[in-house]
């Protein structure tokens, strides 16, 4: 009796996951270390295709990861890439690796034309990956935050992008600079993504800081920050409310009190949820 239960069991659950996948054809798929550029062994992204996706309504989300702009990994997201295709389950996930930054022949403009250069790859890949290119969100954390904001506001001149989520990112590159509690430890970091100080470029700076590019025109962002961060003072965070409201752009920002550079437990539940809610509201 049991082996014939077992075996009613087994057909039950081979019938109802050939019906999921025969809906279109098109199982979940997972692409790892897909490469988007040859200039770098860097330029590669992790590739997550949700089952019975379309053209029509199946809409990446980039994930931009942190560390300084000289460190981190994709595989910083590894963590929450369950999750995120659990609540986002009709969106295909991209999570990229850039160049990192060295002071001198990739700097913050290198960076960005990874981002573009992923973006574009994956729009050439709409119909094989059975994708909606046309509408965009964006997810950075920290300097990834930076980077995200930097593309969605100074670079999205064909509009796809349509939400960003800020996670404690660097908005105005010369206060950091300038006014960071902890200058000694900052200021190498920055110049080393500037490629100057604020004294011999001023325009670099000017030019790598999302908040100078803040217009009525730019997508609606999602802003989180905990408000004993030391590493990203949540100043910026604060600038960067200013500029979005003054200007009228959709924005939502939450802080989180006591919490430094990042945070976990219910914190980091309900910082998911209202993630998941924006790119829904906005990515459609």
């Amino acid at each position: 009796m049991k082996k014939i239960l077992l075996y009613i069991t087994i057909i039950a659950f081979v019938t109802s996951c050939k019906k999921t996948t025969d809906d279109n054809g098109l199982p979940e798929q997972v692409l790892k270390d897909v490469v988007y550029a040859s200039t770098n062994a860097l330029q590669n992204m992790d590739v997550y295709l949700p089952a019975n996706r379309s053209t029509a309504t199946t809409y990446p989300i980039i994930l931009v990861h942190g560390g300084s702009w000289s460190g981190g990994d994709k595989t910083d997201f590894d963590a929450d890439i369950a999750s995120i295709k659990a609540a986002l389950n009709n969106y295909a996930v991209f999570n990229i690796n850039y160049r990192l930054a060295n002071g001198t022949s990739v700097l913050v403009q290198q960076q960005i034309d990874d981002i573009n250069a992923a973006i574009n790859f994956i729009d050439t890949k709409a119909n094989e990956y059975q994708i909606n290119t046309s509408k965009i969100g964006i997810v950075g954390a920290s300097a990834g935050a930076h980077l995200s904001l930097l593309k969605a506001y100074k670079y999205n001149t064909d509009n796809k992008i349509k939400a960003v989520v800020d996670l404690f990112g660097p908005t105005n590159m010369e206060w950091m600079y300038n006014n960071h509690p902890m200058p000694t430890f900052s200021q190498p970091i920055i110049q080393n993504v500037i490629g100057f100080t604020p004294t011999t470029n001023p325009t670099a700076y000017f030019n790598a800081s999302p908040i100078n590019f803040v217009s009525s025109s730019v997508p609606p962002t999602i802003i989180f920050h905990g408000t004993a961060d030391l590493v990203v003072p949540i100043s910026e965070s604060n600038q960067l409310q200013t500029a979005l409201a003054t200007a009228g752009v959709n924005y939502e920002y939450y802080t989180y009190i006591g919490e430094s550079h990042g945070w976990t437990g219910t914190n980091l539940t309900d910082t998911h949820n209202k993630i998941i809610a924006f790119i829904k509201k906005y990515v459609k």
